[in-house]
């Protein structure tokens, strides 16, 4: 299935569309803690039906979104104040050395290594990479350390906490998820 395929469905799932007050809560309770205090510009790469990108110009930042999928940005427009493009989350068609934070839920495990230099480059002297990432019981994705890896080829830290509280998910899981944020 394609994702513009999937994009009708997409929101279902608890922790994709954030429509449950208390699944949106807790993810603005690990997710916005994370950014500069002071409105920033934020690159949400792989951003999908933009319920993040939402919750991001919701607290009064400047949010970029990118997604391949037309389907998906057409109802990521429909939800958040918010700039979005149609590219490849892998080389997003945004600018270098512009944006304050850079985050990516759910994407990096699907591109090449590369991403994550890209990644950086689009971030401004002092700015954060923020990852939700996991190791899901399918056997796809990123190993915690997997992924702090990748990010440790071009920044000198990468702090990994794990996601476990079932709140975020809309249920209890058994796989790994974890948030990773690299502030240099």
């Amino acid at each position: 299935m394609s994702w513009d395929e999937a994009a009708a469905t997409f929101d279902e799932e608890p922790d994709h569309g954030l429509r449950d007050p208390a699944v949106r809560a807790a993810w603005g309770a690990v997710l916005l803690p994370r950014l500069p205090s002071e409105r920033c510009r934020i690159a949400d790469l792989g951003c999908g039906t933009g319920s993040v990108s939402a919750l991001f110009a919701e607290a009064g930042h400047e949010v970029h979104g990118v997604d391949q999928s037309p389907r998906m940005l057409e109802i990521a427009r429909g939800k958040a104040d918010a700039a979005f493009l149609l590219g490849d989350a892998a080389d997003p068609p945004l600018e270098r050395n512009e944006y304050d934070v850079v985050f990516a839920r759910h994407v990096l495990w699907t591109l090449p290594a590369e991403a994550v230099g890209r990644w950086v480059e689009l971030l401004r002297p002092g700015g954060k990479l923020v990852l939700v990432e996991g190791r899901w019981d399918t056997g796809a994705g990123l190993t915690a350390e997997e992924c702090r890896g990748l990010v440790l080829r071009h920044r000198r830290q990468a702090v990994v906490q794990e996601l476990t509280d079932p709140v975020l998910w809309g249920g209890p899981i058994d796989d790994e998820r974890y948030l990773l944020v690299s502030d240099v």
